[in-house]
C-alpha cells in the first residue's frame, strides 16, 4: 500500500516579493524529492493600529497559514525578510499565537529550516536566521542548516549561509537571485524533504 505524500510547509512573509521568490525555490527543492509535496503559505501583515487592515484572503499568491497546516506538515521551512537583524513582526506575531501547539507538541520531532532576504548585503541575514530558529527550538523542531558540502557557500558573493538560505535583494528589492543563492535555496528545500522522508522511514 502506497503511503501518501509528505506535506512540507513552506511558511513565509514577504513585503516586496524577494522572500517569496526564495520560498518558491525552496518548494522546488522539496518537490524534487519523491514522495514530498510543498505547501506554500504566508502570514498577513501586522497593523500599527488595532483595526484589521488585511483581507481575510490574500488578493494573490499563497494563502494565509492556518494552525492545521502545522499539524499536517512533516517538515517546515520558515522565511522572513530582515527587520533590523530580526524576523519581521508579521512572522513573530504568528509564532506568538502558537502556544496551544507548543503545549501539545504538535511540531516536536519534525525537521525545519529557515531563510531570509535583506536589502543590504550586511543587513543582518545571519542574525535574522538565528532569530527565526528560536521559536522552532521551543516547539521541539529539529533545525537544519546548509553543510559546506554545498560548494556555493564558498563561492557566493551575495546571499547564502550555513544557517539557511538567503538573498541580497537590494534596497529596492529588485536584485535578481544569483545562481549561487538559487542553488542553495533549492538544496535547502531538498535537504529538508529528504530528512522528512528518512524520519518517516524509521518512525
Amino acid at each position: 500500500m502506497n503511503q501518501p505524500n509528505l506535506i512540507i510547509l513552506v511558511l513565509f512573509y514577504s513585503r516586496h516579493g524577494a522572500t517569496r521568490k526564495l520560498a518558491e525555490l525552496i518548494a522546488q527543492g522539496v518537490e524534487s524529492v519523491p514522495g514530498c509535496d510543498a505547501r506554500l503559505r504566508t502570514v498577513p501583515a501586522v497593523s500599527t493600529v488595532t483595526e484589521a487592515t488585511e483581507p481575510d484572503v490574500p488578493a494573490d499568491g499563497a494563502p494565509y497559514v492556518e494552525l492545521d497546516d502545522l499539524a499536517e506538515c512533516a517538515g517546515l521551512a520558515v522565511g522572513s525578510p530582515t527587520r533590523f537583524g530580526n524576523m519581521a513582526a508579521a512572522m513573530k506575531y504568528f509564532w506568538d499565537g502558537t502556544a496551544a501547539q507548543w503545549l501539545s507538541g504538535t511540531l516536536a520531532g519534525k525537521p525545519a529550516c529557515v531563510f531570509t532576504s535583506t536589502g543590504s548585503l550586511h543587513g543582518g541575514q545571519e542574525s535574522t536566521l538565528l532569530s527565526m530558529m528560536i521559536p522552532l527550538f521551543h516547539h521541539g523542531l529539529m533545525v537544519l542548516g546548509l553543510p559546506y558540502t554545498n560548494p556555493e557557500l564558498m563561492t557566493t558573493s551575495s546571499g547564502g549561509t550555513p544557517y539557511g538560505a538567503s538573498h541580497w535583494s537590494g534596497l529596492d528589492g529588485k536584485k535578481t537571485i544569483t545562481e549561487d543563492e538559487k542553488r542553495l535555496a533549492i538544496a535547502l528545500g531538498r535537504r529538508l524533504a529528504e530528512t522528512a522522508v528518512k524520519l518517516r522511514a524509521v518512525a
